[in-house]
């Protein structure tokens, strides 16, 4: 039997997490090293994923299939395709720059009284999200999927209620109500789509007889498998509510504002580079593959959704006070042009929103941690509180320069591709919703420029004057993302390659073709 690679690389952080809760509580220092090497290694085993998988190969790629719950007809199913290759990369590589973000993030506080806050707890907690988010992207088969796309809710709970940020201007108690109120708000939204998902796994095995995505699809192709158009939609349905509330999609988005606001600035990136993922991944391998003619029955409804997210998101975003708060609402404008691509039915499309999934993951996580480190020099979360830093601390204004330029898919960083390829497939199909898409653009850089403006030029503010540049440990952090921006906005070809036959395959399933420009008759 050759190495489960698979199972290895999500098996790891999971073991890693037992150890590092496992750490006694007087060498919390330990209990951060172990995590981080246990980061790298899974970075190590990500990477060997991606060299072994062939774009040119088949479908799903290093598969595992092994019984599991046989009266039920589940199987422990793995296989990874390029656009799961893609987000595994992203997720181990994410992974170590959060732990490195969050050194000191669970260490001992004092308010009025000495309270132990248990450092091995946070960082096992991360480790565990990455297992199961990894696992995630790997499983093939639908039952083993929804129980880790509902399983990374707990560790995130506690991450959102337990450790919350600092710098907050209520004072603890206050902030305390806060964090329990985005974590319970998270929790529940999370939960509810997930139970309606769970009707729809077990109306899919029902009608299908199996769990397994490659079962299923060859009934569906020796024509076994004939889904009557009502139970389709209802099934589809099921699935793209709870994948909707993850990603997360207008009307089901409220809970990322209070639960990034309230999250320490790691755990920020967590949910919104890395777990949100979830959502728009499990879009395009499940809902596009599994019900075929309802994805394309919900198309214009979900296209309008995805629209007023764009707009919505970056409008509530240029209206923030709160620099946190900013990057959510931004992102959920992101996450409406993700999915804008799955469903415009066009490779174009489908490759930017991918790319999107990989780009916006670096881009936000580049912006958001080096706002992490501004609030914890200053002690705020507010835009109006700053004035001033880039003569104080250079470095980090140019950083958070850049990684806002990425934001607003600047043309060079690695955003724009993304956006124009979801961009021109939209246009391609449904010119008038490109069209309006496109404010989002405009948008987004108003609330870029405006908060950088506000934060980081005009006079120095005197709480911001004996303001430290970064740190050695926190230019570790945010270097390697600035270089990957620039790298894969100017040669993004080593992640088309990997994608586009991924895509190819999905627009094969929903029996779409591009659209063919109309060109006019030389006269």
């Amino acid at each position: 039997m050759s190495f489960p690679l698979l199972t290895a690389t999500a098996a790891l952080p999971a073991l890693g997490a037992i150890a590092t809760a496992a750490v006694p509580a007087a060498r919390r220092n330990a209990a951060k090293w172990l995590a981080l090497l246990v980061s790298l290694a899974t970075l190590a085993l990500a990477a060997i994923v991606l060299v072994r998988f062939d774009p040119g190969g088949d479908r799903y790629q290093l598969t595992e299939s092994r019984a599991w719950i046989k009266d039920f007809g589940v199987q422990y199913e793995l296989g990874v395709d390029g656009i799961a290759v893609a987000l595994i990369a992203l997720t181990a590589l994410l992974i170590p720059f959060v732990i490195l973000a969050g050194w000191h993030d669970a260490d001992p506080l004092e308010t009025g009284n000495t309270r132990w806050r248990p450092t091995q707890g946070f960082f096992a907690l991360i480790l565990a999200v990455e297992a199961m988010v990894i696992i995630s992207f790997e499983a093939t088969d639908v039952f083993l999927f929804y129980i880790f796309f509902e399983a990374m809710l707990i560790p995130m709970y506690f991450l959102i209620g337990g450790f919350g940020d600092r710098a907050h201007e209520h004072g603890e108690e206050t902030a305390s109500t806060q964090r329990s109120y985005a974590a319970v708000k998270f929790l529940l939204y999370n939960l509810v789509g997930g139970l309606i998902m769970l009707a729809a796994v077990i109306g899919l095995y029902v009608v299908a007889g199996s769990f397994s995505l490659s079962e299923i699809a060859a009934a569906r192709a020796n024509g076994s498998l004939d889904m009557a158009t009502n139970t389709e939609r209802w099934l589809f349905l099921g699935f793209f509510f709870a994948f909707a509330v993850k990603a997360p999609l207008w009307p089901l988005h409220t809970w990322l504002p209070n639960a990034m606001g309230e999250a320490t600035t790691p755990v920020a990136v967590l949910i919104t580079a890395v777990v949100d993922k979830v959502g728009t991944f499990a879009m395009l391998r499940f809902c596009l593959q599994l019900f075929p003619e309802a994805s394309k029955w919900a198309t214009p409804v979900i296209l309008v959704l995805a629209l007023i997210s764009i707009i919505y998101g970056a409008l509530l975003a240029v209206g923030q006070r709160d620099i946190k708060r900013l990057v959510a609402y931004a992102s959920i404008s992101h996450f409406g042009f993700i999915i804008l691509g799955i469903f415009a039915m066009t490779s174009q499309g489908q490759s930017g929103a991918t790319l999107y999934m990989v780009n916006h993951g670096i881009s936000t996580a580049a912006l958001m941690l080096v706002a992490g480190f501004l609030i914890s020099r200053r002690g705020s979360r507010l835009i109006a509180d700053y004035g001033g830093v880039q003569k104080v601390a250079p470095v980090l204004a140019g950083t958070f320069l850049i990684g806002g330029l990425a934001t607003l898919s600047l043309p060079g960083l690695a955003p724009f591709v993304s956006e124009f390829l979801v961009l021109v497939g939209t246009f391609a199909r449904y010119p008038v919703v490109g069209i309006i898409a496109t404010f989002g653009i405009v948008l987004a850089a108003l609330y870029t420029l405006v908060l950088y403006q506000r934060t980081m030029t005009g006079p120095v503010k005197a709480e911001v004057a004996e303001m430290p540049d970064l740190r050695v440990r926190e230019l570790v952090v945010v270097t390697p993302l600035i270089v990957l921006l620039i790298f894969l906005g100017v040669y993004p070809k080593p992640l088309t390659d990997i994608v586009n036959p991924a895509v190819k395959q999905t627009m094969s399933d929903v029996q779409k073709k591009d659209p063919q420009p109309e060109v006019e008759a030389a006269k």
